[in-house]
């Protein structure tokens, strides 16, 4: 782990930056992707997907 350098102040994280989105936008963004994820979940799980849902409700040994 390094320390902070004085001369070199460490960038601000994502959260810092952000700016939040007018709620117009965010209700308009929410409703697309509740949409899109509906049209997901409706769709027919491939038989690979079975195989690797399986393998993760088997106890581990």
């Amino acid at each position: 782990m390094s320390k902070p350098h004085p001369e070199r102040p460490s960038p601000p994280g994502p959260a810092a930056r952000a700016t939040p989105l007018p709620t117009g936008i965010r209700r308009h963004l929410g409703q697309n992707l509740r949409v899109y994820y509906a049209e997901a979940l409706a769709a027919p799980v491939t038989q690979r997907l079975e195989a690797l849902i399986a393998q993760l409700t088997k106890p581990k040994v």
